[in-house]
């Protein structure tokens, strides 16, 4: 199993030359936020969810995700490799990923869409073109940008100099954040910031620590602060059966969303990643048996939570 190391490589150039990393820009969104939007997935995340649909968000570095089943052992990559670390084999050309040095050789010779380069460096100013493109789409529907991830805030930086420049701009932002980051890190941010979507796994810290790996106390910290402040905040609850669909933990949401002040809850029934995604990445997933609550399940937890009078929609 590849070991993944969520300490963000240094960055360094600020402003409109600040650097960040990016692996995917999905336009025409409907799920991150009022209208259509330009939803940017920063790469890198400090959590490490068992149920996590998007692992190739998950390191902070550039990756290679080879797709074997697409795979027609033509055996350009191989020739092109620079380091050799590509060998045919019978059904496959396997790539030993512990020398490779991830250049992109061989994703940009591969005809067949095989080989994929995960990660894309762009500067600020680059991303705010690309974003600014699409300025007719948020003018008719009242959209605007949304970062997502990954976690964006782990490269805080590139996410200020961007959010600074859509203000500039009168593009709306949004945030779809983990919240887990100090403090000085979202306090910096969130005056450019125009809603917040503020993701909470689990409200027990052990259990939190178990399926993510970190401690939940940061992240509702700063979901309190943000709370106190007045930003808007839409909260969003991802639901996976027999982990956080319980008595116990539906009555811990139920609490903590009646304790804040919020624009609306989100729930989001767990969702599978694509096939072959961490495969492809050469990662297991943690459990293959992960499956969406019951829509009985659902149902009676979003009653629960419009007790707080606050707006609840489950996304499919």
């Amino acid at each position: 199993m590849t070991t993944l190391s969520h300490q963000m490589p240094a960055l360094k150039p600020s402003g409109l030359n600040a650097l960040g990393l990016v692996f995917n820009i999905c336009r025409q969104s409907r799920t991150h936020g009022p209208g259509l939007r330009t939803t940017v997935y920063f790469k890198g995340c400090p959590l490490d969810c068992w149920w996590c649909h998007s692992p190739e968000g998950q390191s902070p570095y550039p990756e290679v995700m080879i797709n074997e089943k697409r795979c027609v052992r033509c055996g350009v990559c191989v020739t092109n490799c620079p380091i050799d670390a590509i060998t045919p084999e019978e059904c496959a050309m396997t790539t030993n990923r512990e020398i490779c040095t991830v250049c992109g050789t061989c994703t940009e010779n591969c005809e067949a869409g095989a080989r994929e380069m995960i990660g894309r460096r762009l500067t600020a100013e680059e991303l705010l073109a690309e974003i600014e493109a699409d300025r007719p789409i948020y003018e008719q529907t009242g959209g605007g940008t949304t970062f997502s991830g990954g976690e964006p805030l782990i490269q805080r930086p590139f996410l200020q100099a961007v959010l600074v420049g859509c203000q500039e701009r009168g593009i709306h932002t949004a945030l779809d954040t983990t919240g887990f980051a100090p403090w000085e890190a979202v306090d910096s941010i969130r005056p450019y910031v125009d809603l917040f979507l503020y993701n909470v796994q689990l409200v027990d810290d052990r259990r939190h620590i178990q399926y993510t790996g970190v401690s939940n106390k940061l992240i509702l910290e700063n979901l309190r602060r943000l709370s106190d402040l007045g930003h808007p905040i839409v909260l969003r609850a991802p639901i996976i059966a027999g982990i956080n669909d319980d008595g116990q933990s539906v009555s811990e949401l139920c609490e903590l969303v009646a304790s804040l002040r919020l624009e609306r809850v989100e729930l989001l029934p767990y969702q599978p990643a694509p096939a072959g995604k961490y495969e492809a990445l050469a990662r297991p997933g943690r459990l293959p048996e992960l499956r969406a609550p019951a829509s009985e399940t659902l149902a009676g937890l979003a009653e629960c939570l419009s007790h707080s009078g606050l707006p609840v929609a489950i996304l499919t």
